[in-house]
């Protein structure tokens, strides 16, 4: 075979002379015959430079890599690996091989060139790979290919939602032909494509007027329809979502900034008429799922009754009423356990009498009002056929809808001439879904104790003998709540109980029997809830209740069900087990005239005294009300009415009272929970909410308490709080919270003063009030490290620096330390800030000289760097008038005292301002004699 030095040394020749398939060949004998590894490495190393000639990069390569493996310093083999893997595309890997040969060579301009060469064409090739264009070819690329496996067609789906969500990803995907993409993967009809391709649509959508009316024309109103009726929960409620973008791009309701100019289009009432009309035809439409009427009813809900009631437009509620409320009371009306019904989910029909309140509640006259009830009076009548009892259940069941939702009409309704008799005998009925559906007629019917004088008259012996004969458990349920009902007509009133002593002791027992059977269906155990929610009243059956740990937890694991019909009564029965109701205060004078004229005196149940109060609410948090409570919040549907969510804040607040609680409510979700209460809802609830999450707030870490971004929503509802409609109290607690925000991290701070709270604080530091005093100069001084607060101290014709100077000369201890520390602050950031401090008030010197003798040491060391910060401000008259006073002498003995670890930092601040008088020239140091 020959000698590999010499066959080596032939192989250089042919190279040299340009014969580079001869040379390759030299060099393979040479690599077969071989021992020697140095030699080796020198001959792949050779071998690399002729495939680097003929262009085979791979060989090459791998040809220097073996030679690297022999010696990892030898630089040829290493550049040589560089250009084939540059050939390769393999950037950054060849990248890190000249930047070896750089360190070995540094001055070697042929590796510098190549490294900053190959650092720019990684930078592009960045740029490129993620540029949106790029990123949105290539996601449409996979999804066309039928050849690649589908987990990766799935996840370039998920990445076209998330591209969607920017702005430049949305127009790019537009631009780019997506919108007939996206309806091809619907049409594939797998729901993992639908949903995505809903989403990015949604995503589309948001914020983008013309983009939004484009995809209006180009998908169809009823193609978007006809998803949203599959029966599928997810599709139906990404479907719902994508309306919504729609819809809020068309009206304005979106007021983000998307940092574009916003698109002049035509005008969109048309596209919003047609899509109105499309979602009241789904409402009573065989073909549409439960999840897909649902999802219509909760737009329709959402969508057309006025968002401000001082406006007077209500013209799409009337069109509403006018071409779509009897669909509405055919939804309401279904009996599901009769044949040929429409498809509901348990939400439906209770969403479906959510929308008839909505509407009800918008119209703005006495003839609107009238023809609502008119139309709902001549549906009802319609319907009563005495030779079809499945027409009259439908009929009685659409009387529950109303008396669920807009009350009034249904009480009107109930009181017309022969409705009450077909109730009474359908309640005597053979069929077991008659007396249901009268039962549950006559539950609801009782709701407003004050104006269902019938009920009370007649009601109790005719749900007696219900209860007594049936043997079916469902109606005997039901029978019982509506017992339950009229036995609670005195509310927490001890005076006004309906039954005898006992009586609903015996109810609620029964109803904590039932809600703890698991044989019984969710539904009918759903009515047991409904009860405790009336019978909770008694302070007794809250008492029972909360010691029953086995049906508190049924309670909650109910609450947490796909079934949100339930979230009121769950709801309604922790308001009543923490007392957390308004209390009317009842005045002593009152009580005496009261009886006096022999009047009905409102009185406490001796059980709803604050420490039973507080013993329940422990048990609450002992069986996991918090995490209920969490899941009940998140409900995405219009079950959850603002009188539930005002509810449902009422009992987070009671439960955030004592602090030793608030731990246990942020660990169970508590936290992220109150957020959207304190956003949306009745005043009083978002009020409710705020001062919880102001109690949370003042004591927790934020990050634990508010994860991720949610901590910046916060900021809002404790702002509310300052204002002077809130009592002192909330605007205590809501001053504490951002305190603690404050003193967490500079975007909070930013954050706090971005949402205009600087002016409401300011003005708090004047309260006479020394806790609100306090707290308000707390906060301040944790935000003074922010530009804006120093530029509004920095700002002529205010008092505000003069007042900060004042409260450090006031007695409280705690709020010197406050003022003292925003004053040392703000005099280190800004040096015009100590001039203008001796302006102010002329009580600045002996204010400060008292800060430097005070026994807090805290409060002196504050006081020291405050004449520290006015020394060093290169105001040279300023420094000579301090160090001509009395503050010389105070810091002398302050600065010569020993080391003292309890005072030390005060010494050290001493001694600081001592070496800056020397070193300006106002003091001299000690010689000694010679």
């Amino acid at each position: 075979m020959g000698d590999p030095i010499q066959l080596k040394d032939e192989g250089n020749k042919y190279f040299q002379a340009g014969d580079i398939d001869k040379a390759t060949e030299c060099y393979t004998n040479a690599i077969k015959v071989c021992k020697d590894k140095k030699v080796l490495a020198v001959i792949y190393r050779n071998r690399s430079a002729c495939y680097l000639k003929k262009e085979s990069y791979a060989n090459a390569a791998s040809d220097a890599t073996k030679a690297i493996d022999a010696d990892a310093a030898d630089i040829k083999a290493l550049y040589r690996r560089c250009q084939a893997l540059e050939k390769l595309g393999k950037l950054d890997m060849a990248f890190k091989d000249v930047q070896r040969c750089a360190t070995l060579e540094p001055k070697n301009k042929t590796f510098l060139e190549t490294l900053r060469r190959l650092g720019s064409e990684i930078q592009a090739k960045l740029k490129t790979t993620f540029s949106t264009d790029s990123r949105v070819q290539n996601m449409f690329d996979i999804l066309l290919n039928e050849e690649i496996e589908k987990d990766k067609r799935e996840k370039a789906a998920n990445n076209l939602i998330v591209l969607s969500r920017e702005d430049a990803g949305a127009e790019r995907i537009f631009q780019n032909n997506g919108v007939p993409l996206l309806l091809n993967m619907i049409e594939t009809g797998k729901p993992e494509m639908m949903l995505a391709a809903v989403r990015t649509l949604s995503g589309m959508c948001t914020g983008h007027k013309a983009r939004a009316m484009a995809i209006v024309h180009m998908v169809g109103v009823d193609k978007m329809c006809s998803i949203m009726a599959i029966d599928n929960e997810e599709i139906a409620l990404a479907t719902c979502n994508l309306f919504q973008c729609i819809n809020d791009s068309l009206t304005g309701e979106d007021t983000r900034e998307y940092g574009k100019e916003e698109a002049l289009v035509l005008d969109a009432s048309k596209d919003l008429k047609t899509i109105l009309l499309s979602l009241l035809e789904m409402v009573a439409n065989k073909k549409v799922s439960g999840h897909g009427r649902d999802q219509a009813l909760n737009l329709l809900t959402k969508n057309v009754p006025r968002k401000d009631k001082k406006s007077n437009d209500n013209t799409r509620c009337l069109f509403t009423i006018d071409h779509g409320l009897k669909k509405i009371l055919k939804v309401c009306g279904q009996v599901p356990e009769l044949p040929d019904q429409l498809p509901l989910t348990d939400n439906t029909q209770l969403i479906a009498s959510v929308l008839l309140n909505k509407l009800y509640d918008d119209l703005k006259c006495d003839p609107e009002r009238n023809n609502f009830r008119d139309t709902c009076s001549e549906y009802v009548k319609s319907k009563i056929d005495p030779n079809n009892m499945d027409k009259n259940i439908h009929a009685i069941n659409t009387i529950s809808g109303l008396l669920q939702g807009p009350f009034d009409v249904g009480n009107a309704v109930v009181g017309q001439q022969g409705i009450m008799e077909m109730m009474v005998a359908l309640c005597g009925s053979e069929r077991e879904v008659d007396q249901m559906v009268a039962v549950e007629a006559l539950i609801h019917a009782s709701t407003k104790m004050s104006r269902a004088t019938f009920f009370v008259t007649n009601g109790v012996s005719l749900l007696k003998d219900i209860y007594k004969t049936t043997k079916n458990e469902k109606i005997k349920i039901r029978a019982l709540v509506g017992l339950c009902k009229l036995g609670s007509a005195g509310g927490d009133d001890y005076g006004l109980r309906q039954f005898a002593e006992g009586s609903t002791e015996k109810l609620a027992k029964q109803c904590r029997k039932w809600l703890c059977n698991p044989q019984i269906d969710a539904k009918t155990r759903k009515w047991a809830i409904e009860g405790l929610a009336y019978l909770t009243n008694d302070a007794d059956v809250k008492d029972d209740f909360v010691e029953d740990e086995l049906a508190l937890k049924a309670m909650f694991e109910l609450a947490k069900s796909k079934d949100k019909t339930i979230l009121y009564a769950v709801a309604c029965t922790l308001v009543n087990c923490t007392n957390s109701y308004d209390k009317k205060e009842i005045l002593p004078e009152l009580v005496q005239l009261a009886k006096f004229s022999k009047q009905h005196v409102p009185e406490q149940h001796p059980k709803d005294k604050k420490d039973f109060i507080e013993k329940r609410v422990m048990r609450l948090l002992k069986a996991g009300v918090t995490s209920a409570l969490a899941v009940m919040v998140k409900a995405d549907s219009s079950i959850l009415t603002d009188q539930t969510k005002e509810m449902l804040a009422r009992v987070f607040f009671a439960l955030s009272d004592n602090p030793r609680d608030r731990g246990t409510i942020v660990a169970q979700g508590g936290g992220k929970a109150l957020i959207p209460l304190a956003l949306e809802g009745t005043d009083a609830g978002k009020v409710k909410a705020s001062h919880a999450l102001a109690k949370i707030a003042a004591i927790s870490n934020p990050e634990l308490a508010f994860p991720g971004e949610r901590v910046y929503e916060v900021v809002r509802p404790l702002i509310s709080l300052l204002n002077t409609e809130r009592d002192g109290l909330q605007n205590y607690e809501a001053l504490r919270g951002l305190t603690n925000f404050a003193a967490y991290s500079e975007k909070l701070r930013v954050k706090i003063v971005k949402e205009k709270a600087l002016p409401e604080i300011e003005n708090y530091m004047f309260e006479e009030h020394d806790q609100i005093r306090q707290a308000a100069t707390e906060c301040m001084c944790n935000l003074v490290t922010c530009k804006e607060v120093q530029d509004r101290y920095l700002e002529d014709g205010n008092d505000k620096l003069k007042l900060l100077v004042l409260l450090c000369g006031e007695d409280d201890e705690t709020l010197q330390m406050a003022a003292a520390g925003a004053l040392a602050m703000l005099t280190a950031a800004q040096k015009k800030l100590c001039t203008k401090m001796t302006r102010v008030t002329v009580q600045w010197l002996e204010i400060l000289q008292r800060l430097c003798l005070h026994t807090n040491p805290s409060i002196q060391h504050r006081g020291i760097v405050i004449v520290y910060n006015m020394l060093n401000s290169d105001d040279s008259e300023l420094a000579k008038k301090l160090i001509e006073s009395e503050m010389l002498e105070i810091l002398s003995v302050i600065g010569k005292a020993e080391d003292n670890p309890k005072r030390q930092e005060a010494i050290d601040a001493a001694r600081m301002c001592l070496v800056k008088a020397m070193d300006l020239g106002l003091i001299k140091p000690l010689t000694s004699p010679s």
